[in-house]
């Protein structure tokens, strides 16, 4: 059955320039000014960064402080709705329903390269 939603390919040395990292969340709170969005502070070993998602439909803050999740962490920056984002965290769609990708391991290290 073909795929309702084809996607162009990309090359492999594209991909490679993704960055994708293991990190722990520390803190989530709703956006101020955006009833879809999240603010999330998250820890990548040497360094911590802001991330903005439109996950806040699907988690609560308590859900996510001390969890590990995936990002891409050499995205540019984005200005959304006043606050920056500094990466994007990765997440799958089922329906309706939004679910975060994550390590197996759930001690993972923050920081951790995903390959």
């Amino acid at each position: 059955m073909p795929d309702p939603n084809p996607v162009s390919t990309i090359k492999y040395e594209d991909f490679g320039k993704i960055d994708l990292r293991v990190a722990k969340i520390l803190e989530a709170r709703p956006h101020p000014n955006a009833d879809k969005l999240m603010l999330l502070q998250v820890d990548l070993g040497d360094v911590q960064k802001q991330i903005v998602a439109g996950i806040r439909a699907h988690y609560t803050p308590e859900q996510l402080v001390g969890r590990r999740i995936i990002i891409v962490n050499n995205l540019e920056p984005a200005m959304l709705r006043g606050e920056t984002s500094n990466g994007m965290l990765l997440a799958a769609t089922s329906g309706e329903k939004v679910v975060l990708l994550q390590p197996d391991d759930p001690e993972a290290l923050p920081g951790s390269r995903v390959k």
